[in-house]
Formats: C-alpha cells, sequence, structure tokens
C-alpha cells in the first residue's frame, strides 16, 4: 500500500517516534511524504520515504493530486489545531480523503489503530476497490 506522511512542524518528533514504533509494519509499504517530515523519519528510523516539496511550497498539493488519482491508501497527518495552516490544509487532505475512501488519521490515536490495523490486513480492501493502484514511481 502508498502510504503518506505529513505532520506541522511542532508535531514531527510524534511522527518520528510513531514511525521508529512502527517501522516493522511501516517498512512493508511504499511511504512518501513532504521532504522536510520524511527526511526527518528517513534519518531517524532507515526507512525508505519518497520525498515531495516542503508542505508550505506544494508537498501537500503534490500528496493531494495522488489522492486526488487514488494512487494514496493511507494518509497519516499529524497537524497541529493549534497552527494557522490548520483549516487550510488539513480541510483539503481530508476532503480529497473522504472523496476516495482513504483512510485518514490526524492524530497518533488514530493512526495506531490504522497501523495496527494494516499489519493485521484489516485494509487490504483498498486493493480491492482499487485494484489498478501501483507504486507511485519517480
Amino acid at each position: 500500500m502508498n502510504i503518506a506522511l505529513i505532520a506541522h512542524d511542532n508535531r514531527k518528533e510524534l511522527m518520528t517516534q510513531f514511525c521508529t514504533a512502527y517501522a516493522g509494519i511501516l517498512s512493508r509499504h511504499t511511504l512518501m511524504a513532504t521532504s522536510t517530515t520524511g527526511q526527518i523519519i528517513k534519518d531517524m528510523t532507515g526507512l525508505d520515504i519518497r520525498l515531495f516539496m516542503r508542505g508550505a511550497q506544494g508537498g501537500d498539493e503534490q500528496i493531494g493530486a495522488r489522492i486526488a488519482y487514488n494512487e494514496i491508501d493511507l494518509v497519516l497527518y499529524f497537524h497541529d489545531p493549534n497552527s494557522p495552516e490548520y483549516d487550510a490544509s488539513v480541510a483539503y487532505i481530508a476532503k480529497l480523503c473522504d472523496q476516495n475512501r482513504i483512510p485518514l488519521a490526524t492524530n497518533s490515536g488514530t493512526a495506531e489503530a490504522l497501523v495496527l490495523a494494516l499489519g493485521r490486513g484489516d485494509l487490504d480492501w483498498r486493493d480491492i476497490v482499487n485494484p489498478k493502484t501501483k507504486p507511485v514511481v519517480g
């Protein structure tokens, strides 16, 4: 499955800790992230992550485009509800996920439930609903 990782600045450490804790499950999937978040996770965990631009420079839109084309199967978006960009960035990704029936976690509690479900195979329905999905290349 293709998994997108996004984190606001003061949630990057939490995202890194989360990815460290669940590296065994996440490593079996194609991971992609906005550049700063992804690079931090890569450096700290050794996970292979495809990097997009920084969120504020268009990375959210790059991931959003892949969501719109149903090329992403799960989004982990650790956001800061007090951030000035909260409303626009989270609403944009959430709307796209809702339109395409893509599971979205915006906090570590929901992310844990989804990643554990992923590890058990509970999200394999994405392969049935969207069999043409291939790992994102390039």
